[in-house]
Parts: structure tokens; C-alpha cells; sequence
């Protein structure tokens, strides 16, 4: 038997029969290798300079071109209604009433979107939008429909009897054979409940009589956001309303709403770089799934479901998107979401003198002892001199001048308001106001506050006034 070899010997000849290896030498990198590099950076900056314009149209414009969210059956409903009037020349009215921010002009878009997309309807459907924040009046309204149906022209400088007469003149001008081959129109009143307010409702009266009449093929679509529209409606112009009534209401629970904000944020699959799009999607789905995320949205979702401010605040979180930073993070939504919760009272505040923080201050324990009345300035005053005399040795006392003009600051910022009108005769100092911030809005504005003299943040905490 031949003794084992020792492990010392093993080593040495698996050394020998092992090659030997040679240590690397780092290379410079090459020119080629320097313009690979940027190459790839320059189409990562292309991609996300797409995802970025792709996200805030969708964000920031009511485009038709993302995906309804529960509200399939009104869809339906206006898309037939419209069709009706473009296929077979009927006349129609209708309103969509929900609140602000649940996607009336949003459905609109869509309807009309694919409305222009389908062979049978015919392309020379004629739309007139109307807002009542800009037509104030029945004068302007028809210039802005005679502007919209392009006939500045034919009306030239005819002088007409009444609003009707004008009326069913532009509409005569559009008129080609029989009803069916006739233009139709589309009138589409944003802020449907202001034109309410024109004299006589002469607008709604004329547009919905034509409606009613065997005339040119005519849709009106109210949009508003008051339940109680059909109240305000005189008694001849609501005879002539078809009462077609659409109701848009946020229902969605929070499931959905997760399933929202992963499809507001994923790319679309036309998307020109597909490694970074599918990337870009992955990442949104562990997003969705994320605890922290999650809570973001939780909180958001309960203040408030409309989707306007789940497109605010994943605007906030995109703008953070950099070609060094390409993907969304939770810490992204978090910094959004403090953003949009910020509290704009409490940030002007911020940025007072420590005078005009005193006089709030002073405001804030009136209202604490007289529970709510209204005060004057010279009440306020009285209060920061009992606070003046108090703490002396570190508070500068200010002329009575110089205080009133801190007053009258806060006025122009609006923290203060003037209870009504004050008249020419009304002395300054005894007008009475009211405070526009609440107390835990000081107290938290004082918290952030740069700088803020101790004595004051305790004065503000005392839960009286100095008596």
C-alpha cells in the first residue's frame, strides 16, 4: 500500500496542474465605448422626456384618450343621443349634472371622440362650446356662436328685431334641403347654471325651442354641477327641456380606485421604446401593491374620490422624474402628497413679520374669549399691548401707526376680512372683522415659523388671553 500524500504535497501539485492566472489590466474605455454610453443616455432622456409629455396631457388636458372609469352606462346613453342628431337629424337636450372634478367634460370628450371616429356619422357636424364664466350675457353668447359657426360674413351689419330673430337667422344660413341633409348642431353650455342668470333666459329659452321645433337638427348639452338646475329653469323654458338628465357620481370603491391610478400611470403599448415602457409598467404595479403607497392614496381617496386630485398629485410625483431618477418611488407619492395636503393660509403665514404674527395671534385669543364675535382693530390692539407690557424686556413696542399698517397687510393678504362694506364715514379702527384662519392653523404655521421669539410661540399656546 503506498502511504497518502500529505495535503501540503496535494496542494502543490494541483497548483502546478491549475494555469496560472495573469492579472487583469483595467483599460481606459475606448471612444466607442464613451459614445455607446452617450447614445444610451441620450435615448433614456428621449424616453423619459416621452413619458413625461405622455402623463400631462393625460394629467393636465380632459383628452379622450385615456380609459373611462365607471361610468360605461352614461356613455352609452350620450353617445345614442348624439348619434340620433348626426345619423338621423333628431333633435335633442340633455343635462349632465355631478360635481366638480367627477368627469362631465371628460365623458364629453370621449362621446365626441368616437362619435367623429365612426363611418356613419357624417363629418360636417357643427360644435358650439359656451362657457357661462365667459358668455356673461345673451349679446355676447351670440357673437361667440356666430364666431364658432363662422358667419361673421353672412350677418355682416344687419340690424335684427330681437335675440330669437338673430338666432333663427344663423341658423337659416346653415340650413341645406330637407331636415335630414341639414347641418346639425351641437351647442355644448359649460356652467350650464350661470346662463340660468341671463335676463329672461332668452339663450335657453331660444336654443331649447329649437330644439323642440321641426327646424335645423339641433343638441343642447347642459354641463353643471347643481342638483337643483331644473328649479331654476323658468316655467316656458323648462316646458321646452326634453328632461334628459345624466348623473355622474363618483362610486368607485377603493379597489377601483388602486386600478385607477395603475392606469393613469402605465404607458400606453405604442410606446416607441418598449424595454423602457415595460420597465416603466412593472415598476407601477409593485407601486400599486406598495403599503406606503397605498396609505397615500388611502388618505387621499377619503378627502376626497374625484380623479382631478389623484391627477394632481401624480403630476406632483412625475414632475420628479429625471433622466438620473427614471422610475416613480413611494418616497415620490409621499413627497407629493405633502405637497398637495399643504395648507396655503398657513404658508402665507410663513411669511409675515413677527408683528403681523403678534396681531393674529391677539386675533386668535379674541376669538377664544368672546367664542367667535367679531372684533375691530382696536381691539386687537388693546390685546398686543397687554402682551407688550407683559414682556417688556424682549418685545419692541411699535406705534400705533405702524401696527395699523401691519393690520391693514393682513387685510390685502386676506387672513382678515371686513364683515360688510365699510361705509366712507366708518372709522378704521372700529370696523368690525373676522379672522380667516382657524387656531390649529396658527398653531402649526408657528410651528415651521423661521426664527419665532419664544415668548410669542408661548403666547400663542396659553389657552387664555393675558387678563
Amino acid at each position: 500500500m503506498r502511504p497518502p500524500a500529505r495535503p501540503s504535497a496535494a496542494r502543490a501539485v494541483a497548483s502546478l496542474r491549475e494555469p496560472r492566472m495573469q492579472p487583469v489590466r483595467r483599460m481606459k474605455p475606448s471612444a466607442m465605448s464613451k459614445r455607446k454610453l452617450k447614445e444610451s443616455s441620450a435615448e433614456s432622456a428621449e424616453s423619459i422626456s416621452q413619458v413625461q409629455k405622455i402623463l400631462r396631457e393625460r394629467f393636465c388636458h380632459h383628452c379622450a384618450a385615456g380609459k373611462l372609469f365607471g361610468m360605461e352606462q352614461q356613455y352609452r346613453h350620450l353617445l345614442e343621443l348624439l348619434k340620433r342628431t348626426t345619423v338621423h337629424g333628431e333633435s335633442n337636450s340633455a343635462l349632465i349634472i355631478g360635481p366638480r372634478g367627477s368627469g362631465k367634460t371628460t365623458l364629453l370628450n370621449h362621446v365626441l371622440k368616437d362619435l367623429r371616429e365612426m363611418k356613419e356619422v357624417r363629418e360636417d357636424l357643427l360644435e358650439v362650446h359656451l362657457n357661462g364664466l365667459l358668455q356673461t350675457n345673451d349679446k355676447v353668447a351670440l357673437k361667440e356662436i356666430t364666431r364658432q359657426l363662422q358667419l361673421e360674413n353672412v350677418v355682416g351689419d344687419k340690424v335684427f328685431g330681437s335675440f330669437a330673430e338673430n338666432l333663427a337667422f344663423l341658423l337659416e344660413a346653415l340650413r341645406k334641403g330637407n331636415r335630414t341633409s341639414s347641418c346639425p348642431i351641437l351647442f355644448v353650455l359649460d356652467e350650464f347654471d350661470l346662463f340660468v342668470h341671463h335676463k329672461n333666459q332668452t339663450l335657453l329659452y331660444n336654443l331649447f325651442d329649437i330644439s323642440q321645433s321641426a327646424q335645423t337638427p339641433v343638441t343642447v348639452i347642459g354641463l353643471t354641477c347643481r342638483q337643483d338646475i331644473l328649479e331654476l329653469l323658468e316655467k316656458r323654458v323648462k316646458s321646452r327641456f326634453s328632461h334628459r338628465q345624466i348623473y355622474l357620481m363618483n362610486s368607485f370603491d377603493f379597489k377601483q380606485y388602486i386600478k385607477i391610478f395603475k392606469k393613469q400611470l402605465s404607458l400606453p403599448a405604442e410606446f416607441p421604446d418598449e424595454s423602457f415602457a415595460e420597465k416603466w409598467n412593472n415598476n407601477i404595479q409593485h407601486l400599486s401593491e406598495d403599503k406606503t403607497v397605498q396609505d397615500v392614496l388611502q388618505n387621499l381617496f377619503h378627502h376626497s374620490k374625484d380623479l382631478r386630485s389623484l391627477h394632481l398629485l401624480l403630476m406632483l410625483a412625475v414632475s420628479a422624474v429625471t433622466v438620473h431618477h427614471p422610475l416613480l418611488t413611494a418616497a415620490d407619492l409621499q413627497e407629493a402628497s405633502r405637497q398637495h395636503s399643504t395648507d396655503s393660509k398657513a404658508n402665507i403665514v410663513h411669511g409675515l413679520s413677527v408683528l403681523e404674527i403678534c396681531l393674529i395671534i391677539a386675533m386668535k385669543h379674541l376669538n377664544e374669549v368672546y367664542d367667535g364675535e367679531p372684533f375691530n382693530f382696536q381691539m386687537v390692539y388693546n390685546e398686543f399691548q397687554k402682551f407688550i407690557q407683559r414682556k417688556a424686556h424682549s418685545m419692541y413696542n411699535f406705534e400705533k401707526p405702524v401696527v395699523m399698517k401691519a393690520f391693514e397687510h393682513l387685510l390685502q393678504l386676506e387672513l382678515v376680512q371686513p364683515l360688510e362694506r365699510p361705509s366712507a364715514r366708518a372709522q378704521r379702527e372700529y370696523v368690525l372683522m373676522k379672522l380667516l384662519l382657524d387656531s390649529s392653523q396658527i398653531m402649526d404655521a408657528l410651528q415651521v415659523y423661521p426664527n419665532c421669539p419664544t415668548d410669542v410661540k408661548q403666547w400663542a399656546a396659553s389657552s387664555l388671553s393675558w387678563l
